[in-house]
């Protein structure tokens, strides 16, 4: 078996979510902690870091990676879905998890994914969970896949549980209120563990409080301990609120949303200093914050022979595109173009009227089968107000939008994950 052959048993034998959507979805630990225990708990062999939440679960989770690995760790990250690459997914120190490995993993542990029919993200965990073990890493910061109760990632004891915030998305699996999503999201606070959630929200703060107090463990709202006064590109002025003290960051990554992933990131790693052999040194946490970065967040695309800027950000539900609209009516430009495609179970009656009326949009959809068709995407949104042409694909639709924008322009791509992943 070669790696080609390795992913196309891998997505034959368990149908990944980011593809077909709740069909590929498994609810329950059972299966995962099978797995697991095939594998002798893999997780136990090294220290961890719990990420969920709503929005900016990757971003955050990149931070911590990249000041742990400043500090000297040894660093595994899981994160998902990919952009590109299956191998995205599973890094140890930056790098990649190499085929060869992916291939050992699937060949060795067929008979048991044959037997169990594990999820995709059942497999992948594991393989990463036994990956990092291989590897030797002090550290793995593991984000969640979604919710956090029943999530397969959540069978570890971390040194700290994060979650970023709570907004809509996935309510068919996790709830219709924010108090049902927050309830799920809970699920990753543990006994002992200190617990760090990104936003003080009246309607979740409740179910945070009461599921840490049963935990017995301690919870801090990062909102409530440090504040982002200005941000500049990648600079970032800071004040922690606990003392007054005031500090700039450079971060490695820009986007306005980004203000309240770097305070749930300090916050983050205050707690998990605290655990570990020695305290994280704020040169190391500058030197860390300074070189993360995650791929098509706020992403400038364009090339040297482009007219004008051409952005992309893989914001995709409510509160997601709520702070790329806000950020893209910040933009000056004569004409924005927008190459938008979505996939099919998300909540436009609540997306679309966010978008910018001013736009030109070229109502596209990515090749997965969970997208939403072109057609149907420009029906909908012309009922919301939002004009524009269809074009069949994502690529055919940049390309569109190159031909036809001037150095005044604003070429923009969004939308979901995938839509994004076909233009980089």
């Amino acid at each position: 078996m070669n790696y080609s052959e390795a992913i196309e048993y891998l997505y034959a034998a368990a149908p990944m979510f980011q593809n077909v959507g709740s069909g590929a979805y498994k609810e329950g630990l059972e299966t995962t902690l099978a797995l697991n225990e095939l594998l002798g708990k893999p997780y136990e062999a090294y220290r961890t870091v719990h990420v969920g939440g709503t929005n900016g679960k990757g971003s955050v989770s990149q931070m911590l990676c990249c000041v742990l690995r400043q500090a000297g760790y040894r660093v595994g990250l899981y994160t998902s879905p990919h952009l590109r690459d299956f191998r995205e997914r599973i890094r140890v120190d930056g790098q990649m998890i190499p085929e060869r490995d992916v291939v050992e993993f699937i060949e060795r542990m067929r008979p048991e994914i044959e037997r169990l029919r594990p999820s995709f993200f059942e497999i992948t965990t594991v393989m990463a969970f036994d990956f990092f073990r291989t590897q030797g890493v002090d550290i793995a910061v593991v984000e969640v896949g979604m919710g956090g109760r029943l999530d397969c990632t959540n069978v570890i004891t971390p040194l700290a549980s994060v979650i970023t915030n709570i907004s809509f998305d996935h309510m068919q699996f996790l709830g219709g209120t924010l108090a049902e999503i927050a309830g799920e999201k809970a699920g990753i606070i543990k006994p002992g563990v200190p617990a760090v959630v990104g936003e003080f929200q009246p309607e979740s703060a409740p179910v945070f409080i009461a599921a840490a107090t049963a935990a017995g463990t301690s919870l801090t709202f990062a909102d409530q301990r440090y504040r982002c006064l200005r941000h500049e590109g990648r600079l970032f002025e800071v004040e922690n609120l606990l003392d007054g003290y005031r500090f700039e960051l450079q971060l490695g990554m820009e986007g306005d949303y980004q203000q309240r992933n770097l305070c749930t990131a300090l916050a983050a790693l205050d707690a998990v200093s605290e655990r570990l052999p020695r305290a994280l040194t704020t040169m190391e946490v500058r030197r860390g914050l300074a070189e993360a970065r995650v791929a098509g967040r706020w992403q400038r695309i364009d090339t040297a022979t482009d007219l004008c800027p051409i952005l992309c950000d893989t914001g995709h539900n409510e509160a997601g595109l709520t702070f790329v609209t806000e950020q893209l009516r910040r933009q000056t430009y004569r004409q924005l173009y927008f190459v938008l495609g979505v996939v099919a179970d998300k909540d436009l009656e609540h997306i679309l009227p966010l978008l910018p009326r001013d736009a030109h949009y070229l109502f596209t959809r990515a090749q997965l089968p969970r997208a939403l068709g072109a057609e149907e995407l420009a029906d909908r949104a012309e009922k919301a107000g939002l004009r524009g042409e269809i074009v069949d694909t994502v690529a055919e639709a940049l390309a569109c939008a190159r031909s036809r924008a001037t150095a005044e322009d604003l070429i923009f791509v969004g939308g979901s994950t995938f839509t994004v992943a076909e233009v980089l």
